[in-house]
């Protein structure tokens, strides 16, 4: 693609989103628009109205020398001075009011941008969150949400209030010599053209620099997050990322300011050339009043007409130049909404089937996460009978959560099916599906809310019951631990926000517990559901869920073999593939990887 392809193509096509523009903000904020275009049209003609009584004062001085009536020709001129007043006392009102248009307009709008930023990162599949590229899109998306919807707006706001006055200006000036007008506009030209080229420079430059950024975010959350605050000190690493921290962004600082030390080097000579063509036509009106075709006070409008209106072309067009680079937001914003998931109901779905009726099947099942080549699962057969409590066991990275995954149906398997109830879930809607299955992971969250909700987002489709809540906590164990607190279930947990209270790593995992115990879910699945827990806390916690599953199916993924052996089926997971399964005492009994994990766990305690 040679050099104009690359300038007229984006150029050609990007004056087209303004109509996405428009929509955004017109639906974003649709009182505050309406309310600000009316605005516009005043401040618009303002400026016309105030060159017209100028001219009326000039004109009205000079009569007034010759004219013998001095005080009739001064009343006059004292009309055109209140009505220059006036104007002056609108245009003060309007900018008064302008701003707080502006200011309720572009909260609505973030706001509103950033609502459905949020929807869409629900709507999308979890792949997304595995893959970079789209890390990629949703960081441009999140940094340009809080300022380019305002600079859009206020772009909008401010195109439409100075084509007003062009059109008018031009329309004053094409009444005089039509060749003024054309002259007023070529002169803004080149001014435009450095803008739009710029602005299409930054956009390649900021497209390059996405990881970089985003590599800069990461290392900023490493040193200021809670996550990362007891290693950064133990092992004295602060350093070394913030000198990672300070390297990217000097190089992203150096590429910005030398490709904006060229860009305002031509917009000073664009500028200049501007302000050096406007020598013939102010000589030329300096002439015709001379001459007497035009009187004082028309010099003085069309001066200043002429002035003015090249200001707000320039103004016009830079506002053009703007929204063409607030683009890069738009950009990412609606590729980042255009995003489709993979995981999706079909056109007709079918009811949900009670998994307690026909049990769960895999049937030769085939995975592997998108964008990587090795196949994570290979020809996965297992069956979770209704009221069955089945056990994954495997090294890391044998493919037990990924297993999970699919039986959540956040992925589709690439090969293979997986059944309730003799359905495919591919024939059922994923979110009614997931209603069914209740589950805590391994990575399960902290969430800095009060002690109740933090176990009430196991089911908020019900209404907060706290007779629930506490159930599910005696349950898990974390009862007492939160009763403990300053005020009980209504404490904040974590200290993010002010009288948090932090718990420790097995109270957190209790929590976590109780909050997947809130779901009357027909699956349930724990996935390492005791790592945090003391040997205690983890006997009671598996002697209740063996009470609390029954009648449902259940799958329990854990590194732990006492809490595997009350399984009533053990699947034995190896590089992606079922190589053993059975009961505890069987798997022991036939020596094979089961026996070797178990054997070298219980080694220690023999020792």
């Amino acid at each position: 693609m040679n050099n104009a392809e690359n300038f007229t193509g984006p150029f050609l096509r990007r004056p087209l989103r303004l109509g996405r523009a428009v929509r955004l903000v017109w639906e974003s904020a649709p009182r505050w628009t309406a309310a600000g275009l009316g605005l516009i049209l005043i401040q618009g003609l303002v400026p016309l109205g105030v060159l017209y009584a100028t001219r009326q004062i000039v004109d009205g001085v000079a009569a007034g020398i010759a004219a013998a009536g001095k005080a009739e020709a001064f009343h006059q001129v004292l009309f055109w001075v209140a009505a220059a007043v006036a104007l002056a006392l609108v245009s003060i009102l309007c900018r008064s009011l302008s701003e707080l248009i502006e200011e309720g307009q572009s909260l609505a709008v973030t706001d509103a941008v950033s609502d459905r930023l949020h929807s869409q990162s629900v709507a999308v599949d979890l792949a997304y969150y595995e893959n970079p590229l789209y890390f990629d899109t949703l960081h441009q998306a999140q940094a340009e949400a809080p300022y380019r919807p305002t600079r859009i707006v206020n772009g909008l706001i401010m195109l439409f209030q100075n084509g007003i006055s062009v059109a008018g200006i031009v329309a004053l000036l094409f009444s005089y010599n039509w060749w003024l007008a054309l002259v007023m506009f070529l002169v803004a030209v080149p001014g435009l053209l450095v803008r739009v080229v710029f602005s299409h420079k930054f956009y390649g430059l900021r497209q390059g620099q996405i990881e970089a950024e985003r590599k800069a975010w990461y290392y900023s959350d490493v040193l200021t997050g809670a996550s990362h605050a007891k290693e950064l000190r133990l092992f004295n690493y602060g350093g070394l990322f913030r000198e990672k921290f300070r390297l990217i962004r000097r190089d992203l600082r150096k590429d910005i300011l030398s490709l904006s030390r060229r860009r305002s080097l031509m917009e000073f000579l664009a500028q200049a050339a501007a302000a050096a063509s406007i020598f013939i036509p102010f000589a030329y009106i300096a002439w015709q009043a001379i001459m007497g075709s035009i009187t004082l006070g028309g010099l003085v409008m069309y001066f200043q007409g002429f002035h003015a209106g090249l200001g707000f072309i320039q103004s016009f067009f830079q506002g053009l130049a703007a929204l063409y680079e607030d683009n890069l937001f738009l950009e990412h914003y609606y590729r980042f909404l255009e995003i489709k998931p993979a995981v999706t109901a079909p056109p007709d779905p079918q009811p949900v089937p009670d998994p307690g009726k026909g049990g769960l099947r895999f049937e030769h099942v085939y995975f592997a996460y998108p964008g990587c080549s090795g196949m994570v699962l290979e020809d996965i057969n297992l069956n979770i009978a209704p009221g069955q409590v089945i056990a994954l066991v495997g090294g890391n990275g044998s493919g037990k959560t990924t297993l999970v995954k699919l039986l959540c149906r956040l992925y589709d398997p690439d090969e293979g099916r997986i059944t309730a109830g003799g359905v495919d879930l591919c024939r059922l809607d994923p979110v009614q599906w997931r209603r069914e299955i209740s589950v805590i992971f391994q990575d399960y969250l902290h969430y800095h809310l009060k002690a109740w909700e933090n176990i009430w987002l196991g089911d908020t489709e019900r209404a907060p019951d706290l007779e629930r809540v506490a159930a599910a906590a005696r349950f898990s164990g974390a009862d007492s631990a939160i009763r403990a607190l300053p005020r009980g279930y209504e404490n904040i947990l974590g200290r993010m926000f002010q009288d948090g209270n932090e718990l420790s790593a097995g109270e957190w995992q209790k929590v976590a517990l109780a909050r997947a115990f809130m779901r009357a879910a027909r699956v349930m699945v724990m996935d390492e559901p005791a790592s945090s827990l003391d040997p205690l806390a983890e006997e009671r916690v598996f002697r209740d869920f063996r009470r609390l599953v029954e009648g449902r199916s259940a799958v329990l993924v854990s590194h732990r073999f006492t809490a595997v052996q009350m399984a009533d089926c053990i699947y034995v997971l190896d590089k992606g593939r079922i190589v053993e399964e059975g009961a505890h005492r069987d798997l022991l009994a036939r020596g094979g990887l089961y026996a070797r994990l178990f054997n070298a766990q219980a080694a220690p305690c023999r020792g």
